[in-house]
């Protein structure tokens, strides 16, 4: 009987071992369409750091805007992002004109009242994305990240005077003016570049670990990987 409790105290712990899952374990890479959420200092460690080239990019490279994600509507994915993101909807007229709305700009804190001073800015710019890996990926591709809207972190719907500042450039260059944006946009810089497993270069790593360490040590970054 005694030999028999034994067996089953042991069968008991091999069932309950796979609870005990180490915290890095957590982290290892996931599967297309599993969503992954991880501490941003954690996400961060996961990126790939490499040197970055500029070499052969041009912006044409990445197609966009296309038809959206119902080609149906006659709404392209800009005009889907501004729809998505209104805090005042917008009037949708012929050909998906849009008339009225209302709008916030994260970076910059700014409310906006007509469509035509919106960019949608990627939040991982074209040109930043081709640096850290997109140059190695087929034109379907290149255009798939040019209109992702599978991840709300991916295409941002801001003032345009924000988004001409910020250009090509990564967070060891710009960051967003208004403070309140900042660990938002770090979540989201790090999602984009997890979801579509770019890499970064050092001084990338190095800004963003600054601020996973400091103000923003409490984030969250939430993603899925690209199809």
């Amino acid at each position: 009987m005694i030999k028999n409790m034994a067996r089953g105290l042991a069968a008991l712990s091999l069932a309950l071992a796979p609870l005990a899952v180490p915290h890095t374990a957590l982290a290892a890479p996931q599967a297309p369409g599993a969503a992954v959420v991880l501490p941003l200092a954690e996400a961060i460690k996961q990126i790939p750091v490499a040197a970055e080239s500029r070499d052969g990019y041009e912006r044409t490279k990445f197609k966009h805007w296309n038809a959206g994600l119902d080609p149906a509507d006659g709404c392209n994915t800009r005009n889907e992002v501004l729809l998505a993101e209104a805090i005042e909807s917008p009037t949708v007229g012929a050909g998906c004109k849009l008339t009225g709305g209302r709008w916030l700009s994260y970076y910059d804190g700014q409310e906006v009242t007509d469509p035509a001073k919106l960019d949608i800015d990627h939040v991982i710019p074209l040109a930043e994305a081709w640096d850290s890996g997109a140059s190695a990926w087929t034109a379907a591709r290149r255009e798939a990240y040019a209109n992702d809207q599978g991840a709300a972190s991916s295409l941002v719907a801001v003032t345009a005077r924000s988004n001409r500042s910020k250009a090509d450039q990564d967070p060891a260059q710009w960051m967003p003016p208004a403070p309140e944006a900042i660990c938002r946009y770090i979540e989201e810089w790090t999602a984009g570049k997890s979801r579509w497993g770019l890499s970064a270069d050092q001084s990338e790593i190095d800004a963003l670990s600054v601020y996973a360490d400091g103000p923003c040590d409490d984030s969250v970054v939430h993603y899925t990987p690209a199809p």
